[in-house]
């Protein structure tokens, strides 16, 4: 992709726990959650000062020389050449304050306001729960905090904070930071407004006829905000009019460092008792702190004349705060039991998982108990899951989870039985690669791999010569038409020409231009080039005539050889449809089409298709499965999906016929969240997943592909949890992610194996291969590109 990043109005909203399963990052315990974030924080404009009041160090920090601990980014709309000037100061102090390896996003806008008193206004892209790296899986933090604890950005295609400034403000537009009396600091409110966008914001809603309080996504800044007496305003019953009271009465912040950095008091919050929009509770105090120097910046009022030059130590203390666990609250009643309490089976050991009690913001549970109910032995955490170690392969355990608070432990729940067993056993091909991709064959009767090193970025191959595995680096290094970006995307192989004739083609994507490229072996040498993405603009879908894109690419792809040519087809993802590109037999030239996603005519879809891809050819019809997201809710959960076949006989565009296999219903919740394909001459089977209830995939599907009705088939993995990604299949058996493991199924007998002991953060991938006549698995496990056998 050379033009940049280009997303169409029919795709503009993330769907989050589909992405999740296909980026490298993802996990099945990462299918994290997603709320918009709609309450504001503002500036408003306070009264005229009798001089210029600068609020700072004795020396003005100079913005170019301050040490970024983070990069942020601005969209501008309507911005004059002076504001940006302005917010750009704020952002070099900001880069400097604010820790994060993700790059930080922010629209800001340049507009007039309904309200002359409103400077400006800021808040989250949205709001995050339960993603890995969450200090409290409980409450909901925005978006540049999330990826900041998170390591990666979990909304891909939204920016992290939206500003508004109101045009129409007095503003000293001169850019030396020296108001006069009845002029306002542009940078002093964008210092302010970043604050907000960053997390000093509380996510509650005040019904002033009723006098009801709601706060139905409670952030870290809402759990360490307490009423006098102790109570956590996350924990307060919502709606409620006690959190209405609450509301508008003494508010304090309970963060250990922003109360050393106040001197060992509780800083106090502004909470007036005539309840302020966009002011109440998301401020400090304007009388405690208004003559604080910088840790008034945070007050709900910026006076004319009034200058801020950062954010101030007791603004950073909070926002500091705000990365570690709140301490817990009152508890005002006994734990509830624990709900779907489940144990897995594990290698000498069980995972018990469970979902906390009913009752868990107003019980404020401070421990767990599991107990092994065989063996009395007892294991407590402050989440789940828990790990039970210790136990004898091949006998059974049922487990006991208690939840406990301040005031006593809940009653206790029993969970299924389950019975421990071997997983299999790993020889190392390749150590600490953390290999994210794998693909196989059989290139010139020799077991071949190709992966991509998670450490590096390097794209390798290994082929077995009947003694040792020879490896050699595709891609990724550098060289002739090779790139040095790392290779992140899927891989896909497929094998041209008979006997010593054989080629070698790779297909997969580089993680920086996102463009597609391909990797052609003949046995002795390595040829690279690009295949689409690096186009001069956008190829837009109502387009007809079909050309290179500079689309992102990079999503996903799956090849055919077939003896007309050689065909890739891959997700546009700057525009959510599914894209082919052919090279007829004796051409150099790639020939590009448009598969689907565009339209409702011709057995089309236009629901936004191909985040997950495979691809078959039987000797006279090429298959193509994929994904298709149709509806998708406010919170940006896919809520309705399906799955999509196109077939052909040809290699004309024209000559596709497409089927829905499967689609949402009101006993399927959703469908998709990865593909698997196995065609043979004699028989082609689809294996997707699907769930009752969203957004976590809870079933295997697949279906035998033909002419006649789909019968489609499910297979309950629940024993060996979750089940997700990394979907493959050879027909008669299925790889799978198992709770972050990898496990395998023979569809004949529906037996369950545990292949990887341990867990990965990332999902384990995992694919067939053949090595000295037994079939066995290559996998990434423990760190390493590994063997398993049985």
């Amino acid at each position: 992709m050379r033009a940049g990043k280009f997303f169409t109005t029919r795709i503009a909203l993330l769907i989050l726990a589909l992405l999740a399963t296909l980026t490298p990052a993802a996990t099945a315990q990462s299918l994290y959650k997603y709320a918009p974030a709609t309450q504001w924080g503002y500036t408003f404009a306070g009264p005229a000062t009798s001089a210029t009041l600068v609020k700072t160090s004795p020396v003005l920090p100079r913005s170019a020389n301050l040490e970024k601990r983070s990069d942020i980014q601005v969209n501008y709309t309507n911005f004059p050449e002076w504001a940006k000037n302005e917010l750009q100061l704020a952002v070099d102090v900001w880069s400097a304050s604010f820790e994060s390896k993700v790059t930080i996003t922010i629209d800001a806008t340049w507009s007039n306001s309904q309200s002359v008193a409103v400077l400006g206004s800021a808040r989250p892209g949205g709001y995050f729960a339960g993603f890995s790296g969450a200090p409290d899986s409980s409450l909901w933090y925005p978006s540049a905090l999330a990826n900041a604890l998170a390591g990666k950005d979990l909304d891909v295609r939204n920016s992290e904070m939206i500003i508004n400034v109101n045009s129409r403000a007095a503003w000293n537009r001169r850019g030396d930071s020296a108001p006069t009396t009845r002029e306002y600091d542009l940078r002093s409110v964008f210092i302010h407004e970043m604050g907000h966008g960053l997390g000093f914001l509380s996510n509650n809603v005040y019904d002033s006829i009723l006098g009801f309080g709601s706060i139905e996504q409670p952030t870290p800044f809402d759990a360490f905000a307490q009423t006098e007496d102790g109570r956590r305003l996350a924990d307060l019953p919502s709606p409620s009019i006690e959190l209405g009271r609450a509301l508008r009465a003494p508010l304090v912040w309970s963060g250990a460092k922003a109360i050393a950095a106040n001197k060992g008091t509780k800083p106090l919050l502004f909470s007036p008792i005539e309840y302020e929009d966009g002011s109440s509770v998301s401020h400090l105090d304007e009388k405690a702190y208004s003559n604080s120097g910088l840790d008034a910046v945070m007050t709900p009022n910026l006076d004319a004349g009034e200058v801020f030059a950062g954010p101030g130590p007791l603004l950073l203390a909070m926002m500091e705060d705000m990365r570690t666990k709140p301490p817990a609250g009152v508890a005002v009643e006994l734990p509830t039991v624990v709900r779907n309490a489940q144990a897995v089976v594990a290698d000498g050991a069980a995972i018990v998982k469970w979902d906390p009690p009913a009752n868990l913001r107003t019980a404020q549970v401070t421990a767990y108990t599991v107990r092994n109910v065989r063996t009395g032995a007892e294991r407590s955490g402050t989440t789940s899951p828990v790990v039970m170690g210790g136990l004898k392969n091949g006998t059974s355990h049922t487990f006991t989870i208690t939840a406990s608070n301040s005031l006593g432990t809940s009653p206790l729940v029993t969970t299924n039985a389950v019975v421990p067993e071997p997983a299999w056993k790993a020889t190392i091909i390749d150590p600490n690669v953390e290999p994210a991709q794998i693909a196989t064959t059989t290139f010139n009767k020799k077991p071949t791999i190709v992966y991509s090193n998670g450490v590096n970025g390097v794209l390798k191959m290994a082929i077995w010569n009947g003694l040792a595995w020879r490896k050699t680096t595709i891609d990724g290094a550098g060289g002739t038409n090779r790139t040095r970006n790392e290779i992140t995307s899927p891989i896909s192989l497929c094998i041209s020409g008979t006997g010593t004739k054989q080629q070698l083609h790779m297909f997969y994507a580089d993680g920086t231009d996102k463009d597609l490229r391909h990797a052609t072996y003949d046995g002795t040498k390595v040829t690279v080039e690009i295949v689409d993405g690096n186009g001069p603009s956008v190829n837009n879908y109502e387009d007809k005539v079909r050309v290179r894109t500079a689309s992102d690419v990079s999503v996903s792809n799956a090849c055919l050889a077939t003896p007309t040519g050689l065909q890739v087809f891959y997700r546009d993802e700057s525009q959510g449809i599914l894209l082919g590109a052919y090279k007829l037999t004796g051409s150099n030239k790639w020939v590009y089409e448009l598969v689907d996603g565009d339209r409702k005519t011709d057995g089309r879809t236009t629901g936004d298709v191909a985040f997950h891809l495979a691809a078959g050819y039987d000797g006279k019809k090429s298959y193509v499965l994929y994904d298709s997201v149709l509806v998708i809710n406010q919170k940006k959960e896919v809520t309705s999906g399906a799955i999509r076949l196109a077939t052909r006989t040809t290699i004309d565009p024209t000559k596709w016929v497409f089927q829905t296999l499967e689609e949402s219903s009101e006993s399927l919740a959703m469908t998709g969240y990865d593909v698997a394909l196995s065609v043979t001459p004699d028989r082609a089977f689809a294996l997707w997943l699907g769930t009752s209830a969203i957004p976590k995939p809870t079933q295997l599907r697949s279906a035998t592909l033909g002419s006649g009705a789909i019968n489609v088939q499910t297979f309950d993995t629940a024993i060996y949890g979750t089940p997700n990604r990394w979907l493959r299949t050879n027909g008669k058996s299925a790889l799978f992610n198992c709770e972050d493991r990898l496990c395998s199924i023979d569809f004949a007998t529906k037996k369950i194996s545990l292949i990887s002991r341990n867990s990965a953060l990332n999902g384990i991938s995992g694919r067939w291969i053949t090595v000295g006549g037994k079939l066995s698995v290559v996998a990434h496990i423990d760190g390493n590109l590994s063997l398993a056998r049985p």
